[in-house]
């Protein structure tokens, strides 16, 4: 549904925009049967009363919004986060634009915010992050007429513009690598699996396995926080027949994996190859520094927020590919220990 505007309100109402205004502002003006059926017209349509002033102007709202399905504490910890919404903010404040943030628990929450912010006109459009297989909010913001770009691949975007990386690329990178160096017992901690990021990167893992002629990976799906990446590698680490090689789809979690092998005794990357997606301070502080795929975070959050701006000024925008993470080797891969080479 498109956005209702006063003149939509006072043609259901059958008032002038004049007595919406009054109704919808608490101003004398109207009678307050008049007033009553008028507010209510305005909540049956998605109108919210703190938006009419800016409704009389026709102003923009000079922000956008992005809604985050995550727990809050992976916001605050996270680097990626804090890497593409600061490439936002580098662009929206050359444009004297804002950035609408908030945290929510389920998609649906997610749609009810992006339309509450339509609805009061707090946005000029969104970002999607997040991507899912079959993703409701690309139907909903469509149906709102609502400017979105979507974060992740165009499959998923359902006709959106999307930014992306080809994560599948990256994958085959990593697999490609560790292979060489010997290993036929990899294991990868994901996020979650209805993540459409996620799926490319099982997919791609395991296709990568077989053109390496290697044993198909291991791969137990989690919520990308620290507690449930330590969780999966303990789980996996303690099994009879550990992976010699460990892939984990965030900084986070490789990090808390680096301590679970070292509370087990096992030494990185003697017993146990590590790599972390993305790069990060946290990759390269800890000991020893952690073998990842890079990729220019704050780059992509710019080029993410320049290409909703256009949308929102008008522009036809396509999707746009931001290449792929490529693979860094440091001190957390090398051969597996002899005994592994069997598999």
């Amino acid at each position: 549904m498109k956005r209702p505007t006063m003149a939509d309100i006072a043609r259901r109402a059958g008032v002038s925009k004049v007595a919406v205004s009054y109704a919808l502002n608490d101003q004398p003006g109207v009678s307050e049967a008049t007033r009553a059926s008028i507010k209510s017209i305005a909540e049956e349509l998605g109108w919210r009363a703190n938006s009419a002033a800016r409704a009389l102007t026709g102003g923009r709202a000079q922000a956008v919004g992005l809604v985050v399905r995550r727990p809050a504490r992976t916001l605050g910890v996270e680097p990626f986060f804090m890497g593409f919404i600061s490439g936002v903010e580098t662009v929206l404040a050359e444009r004297s634009y804002a950035l609408m943030l908030q945290m929510v628990t389920d998609q649906a929450q997610e749609i009810e915010v992006c339309r509450r912010w339509w609805g009061e006109r707090r946005v000029d459009g969104v970002l999607l992050m997040d991507l899912q297989t079959d993703d409701a909010r690309v139907g909903a913001v469509r149906g709102m007429d609502l400017p979105a770009v979507a974060i992740g691949p165009p499959e998923a975007a359902g006709g959106l513009p999307a930014i992306w990386s080809d994560d599948g690329e990256s994958v085959h990178e990593i697999v490609r690598y560790l292979a060489a160096l010997g290993h036929r017992r990899i294991a990868r901690v994901a996020g979650p699996a209805a993540f459409a990021h996620t799926a490319i990167r099982d997919a791609a893992l395991a296709e990568a396995c077989r053109e390496a002629g290697i044993p198909e990976a291991t791969v137990v799906h989690t919520d990308y926080t620290g507690d449930e990446g330590a969780r999966a590698a303990r789980a996996l680490l303690i099994a009879p027949r550990r992976p010699t090689a460990m892939v984990f789809d965030n900084d986070i979690m490789a990090v808390a994996a680096l301590s679970v092998a070292q509370e087990l005794g096992l030494s990185i990357p003697a017993d146990l190859s590590i790599v972390a997606w993305d790069e990060s301070p946290l990759t390269q502080v800890v000991r020893p520094t952690l073998s990842a795929v890079t990729r220019d975070i704050p780059a992509y959050g710019a080029r993410s927020a320049t290409a909703l701006l256009a949308l929102i000024g008008g522009e036809d925008i396509g999707s746009v590919r931001e290449g792929y993470a490529y693979f860094t080797p440091r001190g957390s891969t090398s051969a597996p220990p002899p005994e592994s080479d069997a598999g």
